[in-house]
């Protein structure tokens, strides 16, 4: 579980960095949470 989580912390951070504006950070965010959704449908 605790490698799981190092990941997903370091590949958030790797997201956000390559991210520019607040504006990128926030279409990064909800392109995620389009893709979550579409995985529980």
């Amino acid at each position: 579980m605790r490698k799981i989580l190092a990941s997903l912390i370091i590949s958030s951070t790797l997201v956000l960095a390559a991210c520019n504006t607040v504006q990128g950070v926030g279409e990064d965010i909800e392109s995620v949470g389009r893709a979550g959704e579409d995985a529980i449908n």
